[in-house]
């Protein structure tokens, strides 16, 4: 079979790195559509092991191997590794007889994303802009895919997969930044919710501000209630302000606030081992109020 993708393909050889949880996701979707996905398992965690045996990929754990078989890499890691994923198969991809597109699915700014496909396209690859919105792909879940830059309509045959794929008219960076701002708003949110949760809590004033939300500003509630969702995931959240704050890197104040939201996630971040306790538990009940509200 020709490895050219095509949207009327009913099976393409995919490469998802790495399987995560929003990985291994969307590999099952692929791979339940009729494509055979590939992964690599070096230096990654049982969990990725477990997630990746269960969604059924094919292990190759030799780079080589890996990128000639795969019409199509998706680069779907915690936002601090996407650089140095780029940097890391560069020259395995430089040096393979066939290539794949190379799309970067990660929430990195503008200018990161840049950064990373020229990298990848000075190996000789095609490279596309990808942001990914949404909770992993699952039944009933709305996780769409937007994809930027001259190469994006390549991946137009992930439609017939399964995915939500939208394509926008526009060069590479374009998709990056819908994710920046995106991310930046219900990210965003959950952090201001976390930091006057705990501000309300201490200044003993959680029951009133409560009441004071269900009677002036009910539509808040529901955000508020999710709050402990965040508890496993603040650690990924890290790096991603952090890139928020690089695509406000034009207006000071703006990054500031995203910078200072990365130092509050990043302790959040240390004490979900044990949520039960500190101030994870102060935002969990502080939460269980708003939904019961």
């Amino acid at each position: 079979m020709s490895r050219r993708f095509k949207e009327s393909a009913i099976t393409e050889t995919i490469a998802i790195i790495a399987p995560g949880e929003m990985g291994s996701a969307t590999g099952r979707r692929l791979k339940e559509h009729g494509a055979r996905i590939l992964t690599s398992l070096a230096g990654r965690s049982r969990a990725s092991a477990a997630r990746a045996e269960r969604a059924g990929f094919a292990i190759l754990d030799d780079p080589t191997l890996l990128v000639e078989e795969a019409a199509l890499l998706l680069s779907i890691v915690p936002p601090g590794a996407a650089l140095a994923l780029a940097e890391q198969l560069a020259p395995v991809l430089a040096a393979a007889r066939a290539k794949p597109v190379y799309v970067d699915c990660n929430a990195v700014s503008p200018a990161t994303v840049e950064r990373i496909g020229a990298i990848i396209e000075s190996a000789g690859c095609r490279f596309v802009d990808a942001g990914i919105i949404g909770p992993p792909p699952s039944p009933g879940a709305r996780t769409v895919f937007y994809a930027s830059g001259e190469s994006a309509g390549a991946l137009v045959g992930l439609r017939a997969l399964g995915l939500d794929l939208r394509v926008l008219d526009a060069p590479v960076g374009a998709a990056s930044a819908l994710k920046m701002s995106y991310a930046g708003l219900t990210k965003g949110i959950a952090g201001l919710g976390a930091a006057m949760a705990l501000g309300a809590a201490r200044g003993g004033t959680a029951d009133a501000l409560i009441q004071e939300l269900r009677e002036s500003q009910p539509y808040l509630l529901p955000y508020l209630a999710r709050l402990p969702t965040m508890f496993p995931k603040a650690y990924r959240w890290v790096a991603e302000m952090e890139e928020i704050a690089g695509f406000l890197a034009s207006d000071i104040p703006a990054q500031h606030l995203y910078h200072a939201m990365a130092r509050l996630y990043e302790r959040l971040a240390a004490g979900a081992a044990t949520p039960e306790t500190g101030e994870l538990a102060e935002i969990a009940a502080f939460a269980k109020k708003a939904r019961e509200a």
